[in-house]
């Protein structure tokens, strides 16, 4: 196999893989039906979600009105509907975490569940969450069950109102206060929202301009590029939305008239803005553009340099897990250096490779 066969072979890798993601991405498209769900005429519809960038195993109940509603592992949701009201979720077994919501008719709200990692017992965090941050954390989640307005007892919203302050609430129940009220943990440590990332890739990379005029002298590129390889660093949000830095290397050999031969080595620095779809919690499609500055060293025959702008497009997917992942990256950029009447594209496309480290 030559390797001005190997780029399209790795493009259709690419696009096996991708596909590939997609099949087993299925079962989660499945379940549109209970992510869509509105709330009964007249009720409140409470999604809780489970959610953590760094796994914990153990599944925690949720009680929801002190009724048992389910478990939640990593990655996972279940739907409550509820009277309109006060509605009270604790979340956890041995150490509980307590939310409470003031909940309305024909609304829908939704309660994201994050464990600490490498605490024992488990311990969580839980917080309510908008309607945007909510369907975003639904698309990646997988649904484990619902409970009905029955199960859960909520409360109405035509109850009395509270107490004043200065008068000494009603204590539970013993066999509620023993459960509940001693184990309330605080929960001043905020949850997680963002994650900064480092992606190291190589691969295969053509230049588009074979022939072209460098230095005054008519040139021949081997369009095929040796030592391709790159280095991002970019910040993610749990929207989806990610940005960051790049710096991308390959070199290619040349033959100038009246020169037996040359060396052209680029080195790309630029400005990524990327867009993850989450499929899965473990597959992530994208699609991204980025904007920066390129320089171009000639070496052996002839001697010099070019500089000038550089843009790109890029199209891949991402394997998470946990903290590292695999990257796959179709990356086309364009840079034409020099100045005027004396320009060289530098640019070209290619596959590339390799792995990722979120922290």
């Amino acid at each position: 196999m030559t390797q001005l066969q190997a780029c399209p072979l790795l493009g259709r890798a690419l696009l096996l893989a991708v596909l590939y993601g997609l099949f087993f991405a299925l079962p989660v498209q499945a379940e549109e039906k209970p992510r869509l769900a509105a709330p009964p005429p007249g009720k409140a519809l409470v999604f809780v979600l489970r959610s953590e960038r760094e796994p914990v195993p153990e599944q925690v109940p949720v009680l929801v009105n002190l009724e048992s509603v389910g478990k939640l592992a990593n990655g996972t949701y279940l739907t409550v509907i509820v009277n309109p009201g006060r509605t009270h979720l604790r979340i956890g077994d041995r150490i509980l975490t307590i939310l409470s919501l003031q909940t309305a008719a024909n609304r829908s709200y939704f309660v994201q569940v994050e464990a600490v990692p490498g605490v024992r017992p488990i311990r969580t965090r839980t917080r309510a969450v908008s309607e945007t941050e909510g369907r975003h954390l639904l698309a990646q989640s997988r649904f484990v069950g619902g409970a009905p307005l029955a199960a859960v007892g909520a409360t109405p919203s035509r109850r009395p109102p509270a107490p004043k302050p200065t008068t000494a609430p009603r204590p539970p129940p013993p066999s509620q206060a023993a459960q509940a009220a001693p184990q309330i943990p605080p929960t001043t440590e905020p949850a997680r929202k963002s994650a900064f990332a480092l992606i190291a890739n190589g691969g295969s990379f053509k230049l588009a301009n074979g022939n072209q005029v460098v230095a005054g002298l008519a040139s021949t590129y081997d369009t095929t590029s040796k030592a391709v390889y790159g280095l991002e660093a970019e910040w993610r949000s749990k929207a989806g939305i990610a940005v960051g830095g790049e710096v991308f290397h390959y070199r290619n050999e040349l033959v100038a008239t009246g020169i037996p031969s040359g060396q052209q080595e680029v080195l790309a620095v630029m400005l990524n803005g990327k867009y993850y779809f989450g499929a899965a919690n473990w597959f992530y499609p994208f699609v991204g553009a980025g904007i920066g500055y390129a320089h171009a060293a000639f070496s052996d025959g002839f001697t010099g340099e070019t500089k000038g702008p550089a843009y790109q497009a890029l199209a891949g997917a991402e394997f998470r897990f946990k903290h590292i992942g695999l990257y796959l990256q179709y990356k086309y950029l364009t840079s034409t250096t020099g100045n005027p009447g004396k320009e060289v594209k530098i640019g070209g496309r290619g596959i590339l490779a390799g792995v990722s480290f979120a922290f």
